[in-house]
């Protein structure tokens, strides 16, 4: 039997005290570091790509069944795959960002991520990817180290091509691909009608995007668009490239046999692309976050909905 006497009381709370005190020191700095990685990898960016891959999923899901697992473990790639290359990004462009007005203060220049962690880090989304792949099926397994490689290619293209928006492209455009071989385990014509889309789309904004570091790429002998043809012919370009990216949408509604709804919901991604043009032109970039966040964000949820309301409400 143990027995506590009164002189004890004391010490006792004073090491329950410290106790909690070292328990929410040690929580605040676990929050704080994954916000840093967060920030980092600019985790909310996640929502541009992956509702294209959820409703290539939900369209294979058609024909090949739905299945939970297959959900969660797709979602998990999606986060991962995208996780490590922003975070090989960043190592890539560290040298770069600590000499760019613009991108001084990101975690890497500043010290807030060692490039150990960083690389820590990389490797063990890079890890989570190929067994979430591992886990969906054989070919999604093979082909994940293909995807990686593809995802990492991008970070230096930059450095030696104009169209190195494409090959960004071409590295989101792999969602929707991915998400429809989860589920069929195979190729298929639809997924990558739906990921041309995602190609053009990207393209056209992250020109948009390089625009405001067109002087610096200039300068330190980088490649874009804005770089090579001038800020008014990229945005010129940006607009065509948006303008021809309906046409895979219209192309998959008619294959996928879809209905009204889904038109609606073109429609309104067609809006929203011109929006952003309006907004673009008028203001000359300074609103480039409501161009390139805000409007992009809208384009894919909004794109999931109404496609998810026709091929499923609606029993299309």
């Amino acid at each position: 039997m143990i027995i506590i006497t009164i002189v004890e009381i004391p010490k006792i709370i004073y090491i329950s005290h410290m106790t909690v005190k070292h328990l929410l020191s040690f929580t605040n700095k676990l929050v704080y570091k994954i916000a840093l990685y967060c920030r980092m990898i600019k985790i909310e960016h996640s929502i541009f790509a992956l509702p294209l891959a959820l409703a290539s999923f939900v369209l294979a899901c058609q024909t090949h069944g739905f299945s939970l697992h297959k959900l969660i473990f797709v979602i998990l790639a999606m986060v991962s795959a995208r996780s490590a290359a922003m975070g090989f990004n960043r190592l890539a462009d560290a040298e770069f960002d600590k000499l760019n007005p613009r991108t001084k203060n990101r975690e890497i220049p500043k010290g807030k991520i060692t490039s150990e962690q960083a690389v820590a880090f990389v490797v063990i989304s890079s890890l989570i990817f190929v067994y979430s792949a591992f886990k969906l099926n054989n070919l999604c397994f093979y082909l994940s180290p293909v995807v990686l490689l593809i995802l990492f290619f991008y970070s230096y293209t930059k450095r030696f091509t104009t169209f190195t928006h494409f090959f960004l492209g071409i590295s989101l455009g792999l969602s929707p691909l991915g998400a429809w071989i989860a589920v069929s385990g195979q190729f298929s014509l639809l997924p990558f009608i739906l990921s041309s889309f995602v190609i053009l789309w990207v393209a056209g904004f992250d020109i948009i995007y390089a625009c405001q570091d067109m002087n610096f790429d200039r300068k330190t002998g980088l490649f874009s668009v804005p770089v090579a043809y001038g800020r008014k012919t990229a945005l010129k370009l940006s607009f065509i490239f948006h303008s021809i990216s309906i046409i895979p949408l219209i192309i998959l509604g008619m294959l996928a046999q879809l209905g009204v709804i889904y038109y609606v919901g073109v429609c309104m991604v067609a809006l929203l692309l011109l929006w952003e043009h309006l907004i673009i032109n008028k203001t000359y970039l300074t609103k480039l976050n409501t161009a390139f966040f805000t409007i992009n964000a809208w384009i894919g949820i909004i794109y999931f909905l109404f496609f998810f309301i026709d091929i499923t409400l609606l029993n299309r």
